[in-house]
């Protein structure tokens, strides 16, 4: 192979990814206990990801507080049609505000590495993450406008805890208390997934959980078909990440490209357990890949 050959097919892998879209950019901060904010999967190409994400949360963020002061949005678009060299340009932008704006004060959305991959977490400041996922897929599913081409679902992170099962259940017994305690009450499913962390059981964790609320008000009752909520779990590593949300059934798991497509009716739910009707939904949506769920696929 000449030299020349060799040269340009090397420039063609940097000008398109080049296969590191999954790469880490450098000093990137973790997920760790005590943040809130937003999970999101992606169906690889992180970099693009994180870039849309930034869009597409600040767009519905400006609707429902304002645009932020410190961020310049000139140039920006959220319809995610920008090529690879422009998801460049935009993470670039994004790391020299942040240096910029320095301890004076926090961006209301900065990307974290959730220690996953094809995962990424945006840690939110003065943001009410589930109001804000839930507006963005409101309308998504109001316009059926494909507004992402690389995410897939947006998870809401409202609380966090260490993912040992007696954190756990020391954490959500007063977590959980604004939806399900007496005299608040629902019907309810529970959401449970896990990447590379092998020390919890996926039905031991649904059946503590579903346990917890029914003491704190005999009337809520499970409902796999159409919950007013879905307890979600997310464990990441040593991470567990907990939200309540609102038609997660309707917004097809707060995933933004099934949420996007026509409506199909469903079909009713045989048995009544707290979890997920099945796993296999879990195990494939739109291209995200999970072999490494429960353990492996861990970054590196």
């Amino acid at each position: 192979m000449s030299a020349a050959v060799s040269n340009d097919r090397k420039r063609g892998k940097k000008r398109y990814g080049g296969g590191h879209g999954n790469k880490r950019w450098k000093g990137s901060r973790e997920l760790e206990v005590g943040m809130q904010g937003i999970l999101i999967t992606c169906n690889m190409n992180e970099r693009k990801c994180t870039a849309e994400a930034f869009n597409l949360l600040n767009e519905y963020a400006d609707q429902l507080y304002g645009p932020e002061k410190l961020q310049e949005n000139n140039g920006s678009s959220s319809d995610g049609e920008a090529e690879e060299e422009d998801v460049d340009v935009a993470l670039k932008k994004e790391v020299a505000q942040l240096k910029a704006s320095g301890a004076k004060r926090e961006r209301r959305f900065m990307a974290l590495d959730s220690g996953a991959n094809n995962v990424i977490f945006i840690k939110t400041q003065n943001i009410e993450a589930d109001k804000l996922v839930h507006l963005v897929l409101s309308d998504l599913h109001t316009t059926k406008k494909h507004k992402s081409r690389v995410i897939l679902r947006m998870l809401p992170v409202t609380g966090t805890c260490k993912a040992f099962q007696e954190d756990m259940v020391k954490y959500l017994a007063t977590f959980l208390e604004p939806w399900f305690k007496t005299p608040n009450c629902g019907t309810y499913q529970i959401a449970f997934k896990a990447r590379n962390s092998s020390h919890n059981k996926r039905d031991e964790i649904i059946k503590t959980i579903a346990g917890m609320v029914g003491k704190l008000n005999p009337k809520n009752k499970v409902d796999l078909t159409n919950p007013e909520l879905t307890i979600v779990v997310e464990v990441i590593k040593a991470v567990c990440c907990l939200s309540v949300v609102k038609d997660y059934s309707l917004y097809r798991k707060y995933n933004v490209q099934e949420v996007v497509k026509e409506d199909t009716p469903k079909p009713d739910a045989e048995t009544e357990t707290p979890g997920e009707k099945d796993e296999k939904d879990e195990k494939d949506e739109q291209g995200e890949k999970d072999e490494g769920d429960e353990q492996g696929g861990e970054k590196r």
